[in-house]
């Protein structure tokens, strides 16, 4: 069964959206082994400047690469990524999947986005959409994303 972690910096704070994620995580248990994976944001002054931001990157970023193996997928989520539809994201995890991945990791950068390190390492550059979203509201729709991908494949009536 192939196993898809979500590293992501920073926790939830909202109780609403821990109970969206932990609803998508019992369903996804029947597709795949599934986990949320949460590292500490970098501390920082309220107005970093631009070095002080690639050091945030640069501190996030090997804490990200530290909990990726040299054999995992890893899916990077990022605003310049490639921009997918649903169909699409499903065939793309199947053929992971197919290809021997047994494991894929999905990455979600911290406010300040992911390290040049992390996109370099990663098999696919992902981005939801070309709109900003609340960077905690990004992991449920990524959870409702990776469900319906995974609905897709099994051919069930989630999606329709």
């Amino acid at each position: 069964m192939l196993r898809v972690n979500i590293i992501c910096v920073g926790k939830l704070k909202e109780k609403y959206l821990k109970d969206a994620v932990a609803e998508y995580s019992k369903r996804l248990g029947a597709f795949c082994k599934f986990s949320v994976i949460e590292l500490d944001e970098e501390k920082t002054n309220s107005d970093p400047n631009e070095a002080g931001i690639e050091k945030i990157l640069e501190a996030e970023g090997k804490r990200i690469l530290a909990k990726t193996d040299r054999m995992d997928h890893v899916i990077a989520m990022c605003i310049e990524g490639k921009q997918m539809p649903s169909e699409k994201f499903a065939a793309y995890l199947e053929r992971a999947a197919v290809n021997g991945d047994s494991t894929v990791d999905i990455i979600i950068g911290g406010s300040w986005g992911l390290s040049d390190d992390v996109k370099k390492r990663a098999d696919l550059r992902l981005s939801m959409s070309e709109m900003t979203f609340p960077h905690q509201l990004a992991r449920v729709m990524l959870c409702e994303q990776l469900y319906r991908a995974f609905s897709i494949t099994a051919g069930t009536k989630y999606h329709k």
